[in-house]
């Protein structure tokens, strides 16, 4: 896998100071194409992290780590510079420069886990149209400053 990954970030909640989030660390791997995964599905099972396919995003590989329903680790795999990618970073880094913003989400978060305690697809989808918001947000930001 180490001559396939271009880059690693660390992604999600847990990569955002001052933001609630579960004890569960989300990254990604960027590569040059998604077929290269097939090559190391097993490597990755060697030490603990399970494939796990969405029919509904074609453009990820994803892998969990730990016990179900209580797992650990996130390794969300994506074509380095892809839209997939970059949005990913832009929501991260908008969260990290935007307090505000930033208090906002961890409100909707907060209030969402009471909503949904025990429905993490529930949680994720309703979660869905303020991340796409600030991505929105985030892309006109970037394209004004690479004017």
């Amino acid at each position: 896998m180490t001559d396939k990954a271009i880059a690693i970030e660390h992604i999600g909640s847990t990569s955002v100071q001052g933001l609630g989030a579960k004890p569960i660390i989300d990254f990604m791997v960027g590569v040059k194409d998604l077929k290269e995964v097939e090559s190391f599905i097993d490597l990755l099972a060697e030490i603990g992290y399970e494939h796990v396919f969405h029919k509904e995003f074609p453009n990820r590989r994803f892998f969990r780590k730990g016990q179900w329903r209580a797992g650990t680790h996130h390794l969300h795999i994506y074509v380095y510079g892809s839209e997939e990618w970059n949005n990913n970073i832009l929501f991260r880094d908008y969260l990290k420069t935007h307090s505000e913003i930033l208090k906002q989400y961890n409100q909707l978060k907060k209030e969402l886990a009471e909503k949904y305690p025990h429905d993490r697809v529930a949680y994720t989808n309703a979660k869905h149209p303020f991340i796409i918001d600030v991505i929105q947000k985030a892309n006109l930001i970037e394209k004004n400053n690479l004017r």
